[in-house]
């Protein structure tokens, strides 16, 4: 019976070590920005449904001041995926 060939593989190297292009640290601002964007978009939710109705200009936005609010809460989630 014929014997089959052999095949030949290269021996392995280890691919070279690669540096790092940057530093994978998050930027000093974006924890203060997240956490500020929490408690503003939280506070301005709560002040309409507390004291809404005696405060002019949210009086005179109506239900724009929920919009308002979430946005703020977006906006600090934005930034949470930023933070590591």
């Amino acid at each position: 019976m014929p014997r089959s060939r052999v095949r030949r593989k290269a021996p392995f190297t280890p691919p070279p070590p690669q540096v790092p292009a940057k530093s994978k640290l998050p930027a000093r601002w974006v924890a203060p920005t997240m956490v500020t964007l929490f408690l503003l978009g939280l506070g301005w939710i709560v002040l309409y449904y507390v004291a809404g109705q005696d405060i002019g200009f949210m009086n005179a936005l109506g239900s724009w001041n929920i919009v308002i609010g979430f946005v703020l809460l977006g906006g600090g989630f934005a930034c949470a995926t930023r933070w590591r």
